[in-house]
């Protein structure tokens, strides 16, 4: 067992518990549910479509100093959410399980010493097949760890190495059926529209994947991201029209399976939706702590985001002087509503206008010029409790959203 340093003496915030409680232009009647999100950034070998805060690891990795980092973050945020319990905890990256079990379950042990957890809270942890182990996957089940996500992207070797994974097939496989035996809910990560793929190679992906009966698949378009590796030097992805066929066949062959496709990317049984990311989706709020995360916070008159240091160095150095933050700022009114769709409308079943006004303080007037023209173009439907994107809503989403920015009225 590794030991933690104690933390307690972490200077305030940025700005002063009080400075979020002055009054403002938002009315909060109730505070949405919070979940908490750890990132650990490092890496084995950084991926060329990847824009996450990772970083490939040059040296030993410091687990007992970013462990101790992480919960000076923690404890300096504090008085931010103080008696508001969490509902679900996710440790993603970067590669999270290039940490040994034993100082997983120190950082499980210590957040719950220091936050009230709903005694069926979800705990989440990433996984690369790069890094496996079965004495590790069974490591983090046992240091409390509820649910395992592992990045499996493709089971085809010429894939993987297309799109720079450090596994294999033959590695993917072994870590997937661990998972199963190791977790009673797990997700896999797959790609598809990758370098040269055809529908038959796409067909035999999911198809390996399923025969694992995974309780939930996410599965993503290879984007080419600004920043990155493949933006400098772009591969050769399948044609839209190609694309969109295979997302209808995945769409197809899960349905077989009973996934439920519930969100733009995500499919799961009855039961085993990822509680962590729904409330990302449904606009609740979440602390981020460790190198680069993001927080979405909200008070009785103001919603708040903050942003820790992307280096992991200087996120170290500055989370033990008590000053992880490097930005933090209020959400203005005019960006909510777009904020708000931004995540809700990826649900199949969309959201409730209720639920609209309790998350952001604004009424739902101030929407209704969009909607509007969202509804004519076919890309909503709406009655007088809900809001539910079409499937060419779906498809064209990012055109949808975009209706909302700066529409308040």
């Amino acid at each position: 067992m590794i030991p933690i340093a104690a933390v307690n003496d972490a200077p305030s915030p940025v700005r002063d518990v009080l400075e979020y409680m002055r009054p403002g232009v938002l009315q909060f009647t109730a505070l949405p549910p919070l979940s908490l999100y750890v990132h650990v950034p490092w890496c084995l070998k950084k991926c060329p479509y990847c824009d996450f805060n990772s970083h490939e690891l040059t040296s030993t990795l410091p687990e007992q100093r970013y462990i101790e980092a992480l919960l000076a973050d923690l404890e300096a945020a504090l008085p931010l959410i103080w008696g508001r319990p969490v509902h679900s905890i996710f440790i993603g990256g970067g590669t999270p399980s290039m940490l040994v079990p034993d100082t997983v379950d120190c950082l499980i042990g210590a957040l719950r010493a220091r936050l009230p957890l709903e005694p069926q809270c979800e705990i989440t942890m990433e996984a690369n097949p790069g890094t496996f182990e079965k004495a590790r996957f069974r490591g983090y089940a046992q240091a409390g760890v509820t649910r395992l996500s592992v990045g499996v992207q493709s089971f085809d070797d010429a894939h993987l190495q297309a799109i720079g994974r450090v596994h294999d097939r033959a590695q993917a496989l072994a870590a997937v059926e661990e998972a199963a035996r190791s977790f009673g809910t797990f997700n896999l990560d797959l790609m598809y529209a990758l370098p040269g793929q055809t529908m038959q190679q796409l067909n035999a992906d999911v198809a390996t994947a399923l025969g694992f009966s995974p309780p939930h698949l996410s599965i993503y378009h290879l984007t080419v991201e600004p920043n990155t590796y493949f933006a400098k030097f772009p591969p050769v992805i399948p044609e839209d029209d190609t694309a969109y066929a295979m997302l209808d066949r995945i769409t197809e062959l899960t349905a077989l399976q009973g996934l439920e496709r519930y969100e733009v990317s995500a499919y799961a049984k009855a039961g085993h939706r990822c509680r962590h990311n729904l409330n990302y989706w449904q606009f609740g709020d979440y602390l981020g702590i460790g190198a680069g995360a993001h927080s979405k916070l909200s008070f009785a008159h103001r919603v708040v985001r903050q942003v820790r240091w992307r280096d992991p160095q200087k996120y170290m150095d500055g989370a033990l002087r008590g000053n992880a933050i490097t930005q933090d700022d209020d959400v203005s009114r005019a960006d909510l509503p777009f904020e708000y769709m931004l995540n809700a409308l990826r649900l199949r079943h969309g959201f409730a206008l209720r639920d609209f006004s309790e998350r952001t303080g604004l009424a739902v007037t101030s929407i209704e010029k969009a909607l509007s023209q969202a509804e004519l173009k076919g890309l909503i439907t709406r009655d007088l409790q809900q809001v539910r994107p079409t499937d060419r809503g779906f498809d064209f989403l990012s055109d949808l959203q975009t209706l909302f920015l700066s529409n308040t009225q």
